[in-house]
């Protein structure tokens, strides 16, 4: 009969090594629960740096408050300067419209005033003609036998142009029979008017009324005429230059 042998083991060394084994235990899960606690809190530290660090990338990455700012500026500036411009510009517009309403009121002023003056001047001339015609007409047809001389001279000098021509030509035959006949005449001019005037020449129509007397005709006798007259102006005065019996 075969007789095992036991070695004989240590209860205490066992027993020490169970109680190591269960003190080292937990020893190990709380390193390890600590080294897990270690490392969420790293990976949450890195998280916070990359979250810092892409919120500060995206910061100086993206415009800038103060680039903004200049930007709005530099807009406001422009648009600023456009109206400086447009203004200027506007500006600039009035003052060439104002000198060219300046300039064509000036030159109406003038017209106007040429215009008026030249017409004055006219209406001047054409009453200086219409009296001289009104004096002329009754110098012609105011005869007297006894100033047959005086009166021929007056008719002549106060005449000019053709009409002076033939009356002078006419004169001498003409006196002899108004002395031979004894002719009175005494005109009178009933109305007058002026047909159409310049400033150098007027024309005018006159009613005579002529009271004429002679050895065939003692008792006065009207005789009423239509006359058409040419005033011309000549070294300042107004002269007949064509008589016509109407």
């Amino acid at each position: 009969m075969a007789t095992k042998l036991f070695r004989r083991v240590d209860r205490r060394t066992v027993f020490d090594e169970i109680t190591e084994r269960a003190e080292d235990g937990p020893t190990d899960g709380m390193d390890r629960q600590t080294q897990a606690d270690d490392a969420a809190a790293d990976a949450a530290d890195q998280t916070e740096s990359d979250g810092s660090d892409a919120s500060s990338s995206a910061v100086e990455d993206g415009p800038k408050v103060e680039d903004i700012d200049t930007d709005a500026k530099a807009e406001t500036g422009g648009e600023q300067s456009t109206r400086s411009r447009g203004g200027r510009w506007l500006a600039r517009l009035a003052v060439v419209f104002a000198a060219i309403a300046f300039v064509a009121a000036c030159s109406a002023t003038g017209f106007f005033g040429w215009q008026y003056q030249h017409q004055r001047d006219v209406d001047n001339a054409a009453r200086s003609a219409l009296a001289a015609a009104e004096q002329f007409a009754v110098t012609l047809t105011s005869i007297d036998t006894n100033a047959v001389d005086a009166n021929f001279t007056q008719v002549v000098d106060n005449s000019t142009g053709d009409f002076k021509d033939m009356y002078s030509q006419s004169a001498s035959q003409l006196r002899q029979v108004l002395i031979d006949n004894k002719a009175m005449s005494k005109g009178t001019v009933v109305d007058s008017a002026v047909k159409s005037a310049t400033k150098t020449e007027v024309k005018v129509v006159l009613f005579v009324d002529q009271w004429i007397t002679n050895t065939a005709s003692p008792q006065p006798r009207l005789d009423r005429s239509r006359v058409a007259m040419t005033m011309q102006l000549v070294d300042g005065r107004w002269l007949a230059s064509s008589v016509e019996l109407k």
